[in-house]
């Protein structure tokens, strides 16, 4: 699978870790989840679609997600993201709460709705640290080999991206993935998780949105800033 839908870029460079015991172990329990007849989210062709929407050299941003959303029509391999009709999730509307503080022309997609490849489109790494989970079952793919894969993902951004990359680290579980960051070269912004159970305790005021922004400025000049816009059509969206 990995060869059919990882990006290049990111295949190059992972082609190692795709042989170790960890990661073919990972794979063995996988393969006996579909043996099983185990509904897994998201869609095979979808696990690794964070890779091709952002391929290693253009990313200028990793937002951290945790488990992938476990009900259907939900995942597709971009952290808090969602496919249309499917309206934004609890967390989700937060966060575009939180973007509204920073940017108050801000738009989400139209229609409530939750889909963000034009984040991922513009240099924004949406990354679960947990890949696949199966249906309705929060965290049952936990600790099974995809932490160790993306924390090498996370640690190649930080080697790779010269330039600097920004870290959005909500919660703890992300901030714990960020630890090995070098912050003399990169940016780490840390708060609560934008879940409802948390968000009323800081992440609304976190201002994480345009931080990033001025700090990419700085590195990369004014056409280094993302756009955080999401007024996009579907059609237009790079679903």
């Amino acid at each position: 699978m990995e060869l059919d839908t990882l990006d290049e870029s990111w295949l190059a460079a992972l082609k190692d870790e795709l042989l170790t015991p960890s990661f073919l172990s990972l794979k063995r329990f996988l393969r006996d989840e579909h043996v099983k007849g185990q509904k897994i989210f998201p869609p095979a062709a979808d696990v690794y679609s964070w890779s091709r929407h952002t391929p290693l050299h253009t990313v200028k941003a990793v937002i951290l997600g945790q488990d992938p959303y476990h009900n259907d029509h939900q995942a597709h391999g971009l952290c808090f993201s969602v496919r249309p009709p499917t309206k934004a999730p609890p967390s989700l509307k937060n966060m575009y709460t939180a973007l509204r503080k920073d940017y108050p022309d801000f738009t989400p997609p139209p229609n409530g709705l939750g889909l963000l490849t034009p984040w991922a489109d513009r240099g924004v790494l949406l990354l679960n640290t947990c890949l696949t989970v199966r249906a309705h079952m929060a965290n049952s793919h936990a600790n099974k080999g995809w932490e160790q894969f993306t924390q090498k993902v996370i640690d190649l951004v930080a080697r790779k991206r010269t330039n600097g990359v920004v870290f959005l680290a909500w919660g703890n579980p992300a901030q714990a993935r960020c630890k090995g960051v070098n912050g003399m070269k990169h940016l780490v912004l840390k708060s609560v998780h934008p879940s409802p159970l948390s968000a009323s305790r800081g992440f609304f005021d976190c201002g994480h949105f345009k931080k990033a922004n001025e700090w990419l400025r700085q590195r990369y000049g004014p056409d280094g800033e993302i756009d955080w816009d999401l007024n996009v059509a579907p059609e237009d969206a790079g679903v």
